[in-house]
């Protein structure tokens, strides 16, 4: 283990890794899915289709215009039910395809060739990687959704040096990450060396913390014997998987406030993203289906082989139902995923898991009167005040949040986990950022 590759801040939660021993299963075939047209970061998707049309598996149903997009493939075969707005695990309303399956799937006929699993990466043309991974539709797997191919892309001035897969998985509860790595290593490496060789980066690590030694080892096996490539075991620490701190850790390169890690020399991309890319060169197949871990309050936690826009309703079915009553469901990891209204939500790119909690799980502490421990400021990866930025928010004095540098905060919720008192940090944070986000938007004004 590199106990050199350490972060400031940070904390240890209870991991509740219960699933990890969990093998991926195939989740029976969903009675509809619900596919937005926008599950990244940047534009939406355009609609190719509508009410009545017969899609195929891995058919483009939602095409990407914009520089910073993605689009969209249909994950079963059947037939269009609609196109309309739906909502998404971000709370968000999307234009989304409903598509009632067919009894079984039938490939796309127009799907690229794929070019085998032997396929040397360094034969091909970089700008033909970037190009088979945009056609994929391929985005940030482990929760940012940013277009893959956009990060590998280099900007004149910004050529890295290094690709850093994610495998760190570092949120409690989350174990899809870890199946792939133990059920598809290989499918990792290719999709790292294709990452390398589309980026013009002559050095590649695979970070996986400490805590996932089988998947460490079985990826160690692969990679000996080439010196570009280095599986990094990390200490265990929260939030190890935020791309700014892998790449402080690793390389000891801070990346600027509002930057991305291409502006010190590295791509970062999470190693189910890197799995994709492999099946899409070697296969031909979009992103289509990902693994999604369903745990807490069901009968049978596990993970699952899901086609995208599945309902989270047939997630807890095929996971042997509830166990009792429901208070509250989380889509992402405890730390930063998003509470849901319903099960009513489908599986989306950036799903990777699904958690069921019931009302003794919860902390239902009424917030209380700043203590000024200073926890949150040792927490803070970021070396941020967060008391001070959550009092700002909540006077509603956004210059004050502006000086202490809110849009630097990557709302990891490092200080709510500390907090003695249960303030609402992160909330405000999130308050705050959006406050300025407007006004910034309306040019000042309101």
């Amino acid at each position: 283990m590199n106990l050199l590759a350490r972060f400031r801040g940070g904390v240890h939660p209870d991991d509740r890794k219960t699933t990890a021993a969990s093998a991926t299963q195939p989740l029976p075939r969903p009675k509809r899915v619900v596919i937005p047209l926008r599950q990244h970061i940047g534009a939406p998707c355009q609609p190719l289709v509508r009410k009545g049309d017969q899609v195929a598996l891995g058919q483009p149903i939602g095409t990407a215009e914009a520089p910073v997009s993605a689009p969209v493939h249909a994950s079963v075969s059947g037939t269009v039910a609609a196109v309309e707005p739906w909502r998404t695990p971000g709370g968000r309303m999307e234009q989304a395809v409903v598509i009632e399956p067919a009894p079984e799937d039938q490939p796309w006929e127009g799907l690229p060739d794929g070019l085998g699993w032997d396929l040397d990466p360094e034969s091909l043309d970089p700008a033909f990687i970037r190009d088979r991974v945009r056609q994929a539709g391929l985005v940030g797997m482990g929760g940012a959704g940013f277009p893959a191919a956009v990060k590998l892309t280099p900007k004149p001035g910004t050529e890295p040096d290094v690709v850093i897969l994610n495998g760190a998985e570092c949120e409690p509860a989350i174990t899809s990450d870890h199946r792939l790595m133990l059920e598809h290593p290989e499918q990792v490496v290719l999709g790292l060396r294709l990452f390398m060789r589309a980026s013009g980066a002559k050095r590649g690590i695979i970070a996986v913390e400490a805590n996932k030694p089988d998947a460490a080892g079985k990826l160690s096996q692969l990679v000996a014997g080439d010196p570009a490539i280095s599986v990094e075991v990390l200490p265990v620490r929260y939030p190890q998987g935020a791309e700014k701190m892998l790449v402080w850790a690793l390389l000891r390169r801070a990346v600027p406030v509002g930057g991305i890690p291409l502006d010190v020399g590295a791509v970062v991309q999470n190693v189910a993203t890197a799995a994709a890319a492999a099946v899409a060169l070697a296969e031909g197949r979009p992103l289509t289906h990902r693994i999604v871990t369903v745990t807490g309050r069901v009968t049978r936690p596990g993970n699952w082989l899901v086609p995208l826009g599945t309902s989270f309703v047939d997630l807890v079915e095929a996971s042997g139902g509830l166990t009792g009553p429901l208070a509250r469901v989380i889509a992402g990891g405890p730390m930063m995923g998003i509470a849901q209204p319903d099960l009513d939500v489908p599986v989306i790119k950036t799903t990777g898991s699904v958690i069921l909690l019931g009302p003794e799980d919860l902390d239902e502490t009424p917030a209380g009167p700043c203590i000024r421990c200073g926890r949150c400021v040792a927490a803070c990866p970021m070396g941020l005040l967060p008391a001070r930025l959550c009092s700002a928010a909540l006077a509603g004095d956004w210059g004050a949040a502006e000086r202490y540098h809110v849009r630097a905060c990557m709302e990891c919720g490092s200080c709510s986990y500390v907090c003695p008192a249960r303030r609402p940090l992160v909330q405000s944070i999130r308050l705050a950022k959006y406050e300025l986000g407007r006004r910034a938007a309306a040019g000042g004004r309101g």
